[in-house]
């Protein structure tokens, strides 16, 4: 059988600017679709039996517009970042032109039939007001379901992000690139990605490629972001994803406390950002040569990095406290 194969070309300015992103927007498309056919994602079962009844009209929205598989409207992840919010997700849906959404919604349309179709249509005659439309139904369903788990979303995804560039500065771009998904490969300058219908080949230009982990979309295969004004853009499954990845922080923070113990455990967690010795002890409540302590511990043990910045030495979770701090 033929395999279809997207190929991300890259020249000697693309390579020095690939970039990993986060997108809000990509994950509620999927979250979305695993309420769609929960049967496909075992490992958001446990996440799946905690929700509340999503809003029904904002979500039979969002399923027409988004489809239940295949074809992804490009509006909806457009040019993921780094440090992309929800809020800042939401905005941009809010300002997405109307002639990008006619030529993304008339895909969906040819791609529909039935009822769907017949709405698909419907929001086409009016590209303004379905546009209002669209961007007060995501955040209703945003609001649903991915915003009380979002924080969790960020530590597994940011984890998956900082083993990756650990394993880029250590082996080199391509050896990184070869371990995103087995539909994934590196030959030369080429990153050919092995899809189910799909098939381009993409000359990136210059403006690099941009690498987005994720937790909700299946496991089993990667999707592509390639049209303009949008980065060329790879969209793979998050390493580290496991049945209980949705649990919040207090359990979280009972599994490291049985792990490292209290002190420590409380430390992973609070080093979301740097910080120094100081701050560690007063968010702690430890005496600052009893956090100092903990901390050589922990970077003793490969899960803290601690750096000297000026006059004072800050302290970051390494690729494994990350992953560790996204046992929940």
């Amino acid at each position: 059988m033929h395999r279809k194969l997207v190929e991300f070309r890259l020249g000697s300015s693309d390579l020095s600017a690939v970039r990993f992103g986060i997108s809000p927007g990509h994950e509620l498309v999927h979250a979305i679709r695993v309420l769609l056919h929960p049967q496909t994602a075992p490992l958001h079962w446990g996440w799946f039996r905690t929700l509340p009844k999503p809003p029904a009209a904002p979500f039979r929205l969002m399923a027409v517009v988004a489809g239940a598989e295949g074809y992804l409207p490009d509006f909806l992840t457009a040019t993921p970042s780094g440090d992309m919010t929800p809020e800042e997700e939401a905005a941009r849906l809010r300002e997405v032109p109307a002639e990008r959404l006619q030529v993304d919604l008339h895909k969906r349309v040819l791609r529909s039939t039935g009822t769907v179709q017949d709405e698909l249509r419907s929001l086409l005659a009016d590209p303004d007001r379905a546009r209002v439309r669209i961007a007060a139904a995501w955040q209703e369903v945003w609001d649903a379901l991915l915003a009380p788990v979002w924080p969790q979303l960020l530590r597994l995804m940011r984890a998956d992000v900082a083993v990756r560039a650990r394993r880029m500065s250590d082996a080199g771009l391509a050896e990184m690139a070869s371990t995103l998904h087995s539909t994934v490969s590196w030959d030369d300058e080429v990153v050919q990605v092995q899809m189910r219908a799909h098939e381009e080949v993409v000359d990136c230009g210059g403006t690099g490629l941009v690498l987005v982990p994720s937790v909700m979309m299946n496991p089993r295969g990667c999707s592509v972001l390639t049209e303009k004004p949008a980065q060329p853009t790879i969209f793979y499954p998050a390493h580290g994803v496991s049945e209980t990845w949705h649990r919040d922080g207090a359990d979280a923070l009972a599994a490291l406390t049985a792990l490292l113990g209290a002190a420590r455990a409380q430390l992973v967690l609070e080093l979301q950002q740097p910080l120094s010795t100081s701050e560690c002890a007063r968010l702690t409540d430890l005496a600052v040569s009893t956090a100092s302590h903990h901390l050589s511990v922990l970077r003793d043990a490969g899960l803290v990095d601690s750096r000297r910045t000026g006059g004072r030495v800050l302290h970051t979770r390494t690729p494994l406290g990350e992953a560790l701090a996204g046992v929940g």
